[in-house]
């Protein structure tokens, strides 16, 4: 089955691309899964400090991703499958293509003003080692209305 990895947070950019790699799946009767990354916290002299913070901030992108799921399913009929993980933003995605071949596509948002993001820049810099397309959705970008204007 195609599946549309997708990293989601709690910017429009993400919400962008969510709703683009939904109606691509429905299209080719894919799947769309969600990575919801979670920033590894500094080290701290005081491990449970640093264990607690890690895990509230695990629990949030679960939130998170467990609500846009169930946008999505609501909108797309799909039901996406979800992973949570703790790290560098890049090496997770990374290893996370080259371990998941069914990934169709990589599908991240860009912000509108300014840098379009740590991961786009990498993976748009890295685009021709990638083992799958890498689709770039502007924050702003509404599908509905450009199929009402083509």
């Amino acid at each position: 089955m195609r599946t549309f990895l997708i990293v989601m947070d709690e910017s429009d950019e993400a919400r962008a691309a969510m709703r683009f790699a939904a109606r691509r799946a429905v299209q080719v009767d894919g799947a769309v899964h969600i990575l919801a990354l979670v920033a590894q916290q500094n080290f701290s002299a005081f491990g449970g400090v640093q264990a607690t913070i890690e895990q509230e901030a695990r629990d949030r992108a679960e939130v998170l991703a467990h609500g846009v799921a169930g946008n999505l399913l609501a909108e797309s009929g799909i039901m996406p499958t979800i992973s949570v993980k703790i790290g560098k933003g890049t090496q997770i995605v990374s290893e996370f293509l080259e371990r998941h071949r069914e990934v169709a596509a990589l599908v991240l948002g860009a912000a509108a003003n300014g840098a379009p993001g740590p991961l786009v820049t990498h993976f748009a810099a890295n685009a021709g080692s990638l083992p799958c397309p890498l689709y770039v959705i502007p924050e702003g970008y509404d599908e509905t209305k450009a199929d009402h204007e083509a």
